[in-house]
C-alpha cells in the first residue's frame, strides 16, 4: 500500500472478517510502501486491536513489484495471498482460493478479472493489449487478465525466492515456474476511495520490464528493422544511379532526404532497445537490494528476530493465510545464525 488513508477503513472492516472464517490460523503482512501520507499510523492504530496484522514499513517508496517482493520475502504462511490495498480484488474471494487448492492440490490459484468495467475505456483497451503482448511473447501459460491478485504456495514462495531476477514482474514469473494452477474469476469493483496509484507512466514502465525482462525478442526486432532499412537503402540507391545516368538528379532529392531520416530513426530505436537491456544488465552487476525495511513490527514483539534494515537481492498490501496443518520452512533471518544448525567448534573437529 501507498498512501492509502482514505481506504485502510474500509479494507480493514472487509479484510478481518474474511480470515477470521477461514477457520485456521493467519497473519496479515501489511507492506507500507515509503507512504508519506496517516497510513502508517492508521496501521499502528489498528495493530492496537488486531494482533495477526503485521506492519512492514519500506525506508522509501520502492515501487509495486518490489513492495511485493518484501512481502513474499517475509511471509511464513504455508499459503500466501497478495491483494492490493484498494479493494479492487475483493478479499472474499481468498476463501474461494483456498478452498481451491486444498481441494486440487494447487500451488497457484490466480484471481481472474472476468468483468473490468468499472475500469475506464483507456485503461481497458491498453491492458488487453498488454496481456496479448505478453502472452505472445512469454507464451500462452501467462493466464489473461490476471494481475497480482494470486495464491501460492509455500513451495511456489520459496521458488520465486530463489530466482535471482531484480526487476521483478510476477505476473510473468509466477506462470513461468510451472507450478499446477487454477483460477477464481471475479468482478473488478471501483475503488471505495482515494486516487490510482497506478498512472500511466507505470503502466508503460511494468509493459517495459515485462517485454525486456522477459523475452529476447526487442533485439531480434531490431535486427529486423536493420535488414529492412538495408533494402530500403538499396532500392535508393538503385533510384539514385538510375536518376543519375537520365541526368534527374534533383528530383532525387526528396527520396534521399526520407532515406536519411529513415535510416536515423531505425538507428535509434535500435540504440534504445539495445540501452534497455544494456541497463538491466547494470542493474545486475551492481546487485543493489530492491528495498530497504524500516521496521517491522514482528521484531517488536521479538527483538532477535529479524533486523531493523534488511536488504534483501532479489507491491498492496500481503495477506497471508497461515495453514497451521501444513507448516512451510522458515528462513533464519539476515545477520542470525540458524539454531539448528551444529556449533562450529564441532565442526571443525569433525573436519
Amino acid at each position: 500500500m501507498y498512501n492509502e488513508e482514505e481506504v485502510l477503513p474500509a479494507l480493514v472492516s472487509r479484510l478481518r472478517p474474511v480470515l477470521a472464517g477461514l477457520g485456521v490460523p493467519y497473519e496479515v503482512v501489511a507492506v507500507d510502501d515509503g507512504s508519506t501520507d496517516r497510513t502508517a499510523a492508521l496501521l499502528d492504530a489498528f495493530r492496537l486491536g488486531w494482533p495477526e496484522l503485521r506492519v512492514i514499513g519500506l525506508r522509501r517508496n520502492s515501487g509495486h513489484q518490489a513492495a511485493l517482493t518484501a512481502g513474499l520475502d517475509r511471509a511464513v504462511g504455508a499459503y500466501v495471498v497478495s491483494i492490493d490495498a484498494d479493494l479492487q480484488d475483493p478479499p472474499e474471494k481468498i476463501a474461494d482460493m483456498l478452498a481451491l487448492a486444498r481441494a486440487e492440490h494447487l500451488d497457484i490459484v490466480y484471481g481472474i478479472r472476468a468483468d473490468r468495467a468499472s475500469d475506464t475505456g483507456f485503461k481497458r483497451w491498453t491492458a488487453g493489449l498488454y496481456y496479448r503482448l505478453v502472452r505472445r511473447l512469454a507464451g500462452p501459460s501467462v493466464p489473461a487478465q490476471a494481475g497480482d491478485f494470486r495464491l501460492l504456495s509455500r513451495a511456489a514462495v520459496d521458488a520465486l525466492k530463489a530466482l535471482p531476477d531484480q526487476q521483478r514482474v510476477y505476473r510473468l514469473l509466477v506462470p513461468w515456474l510451472g507450478f499446477p494452477s487454477g483460477e477464481v474469476t471475479y468482478e473488478r469493483a471501483p475503488r471505495p476511495a482515494g486516487q490510482s496509484k497506478y498512472p500511466l507512466g507505470r503502466m508503460i514502465r511494468l509493459a517495459v520490464d515485462s517485454v525486456t525482462g522477459f523475452s529476447a525478442a526487442p533485439l531480434r526486432i531490431a535486427t529486423w528493422l536493420g535488414g529492412f532499412a538495408f533494402l530500403v537503402c538499396l532500392g535508393l540507391m538503385i533510384y539514385t544511379l538510375c536518376a543519375h545516368a537520365f541526368q534527374h538528379t534533383v528530383p532525387g532529392w526528396t527520396s534521399l532526404f526520407i532515406g536519411v531520416l529513415f535510416i536515423g530513426a531505425v538507428q535509434l530505436v535500435c540504440v534504445g532497445l539495445l540501452g534497455e537491456y544494456v541497463g538491466r544488465i547494470y542493474t545486475a552487476v551492481q546487485n543493489r537490494p530492491t528495498y530497504f525495511v524500516g521496521h517491522d513490527t514482528a521484531a517488536r514483539a521479538h527483538p532477535t528476530a529479524t533486523a531493523s534494515i534488511v536488504p534483501v537481492a532479489p507491491t498492496v498490501p500481503v495477506a497471508t493465510a497461515v495453514d497451521a496443518g501444513v507448516p512451510g520452512p522458515t528462513a533464519a533471518p539476515a545477520g542470525e545464525a540458524d539454531p539448528s544448525a551444529p556449533p562450529a567448534h564441532r565442526l571443525r573437529q569433525r573436519s
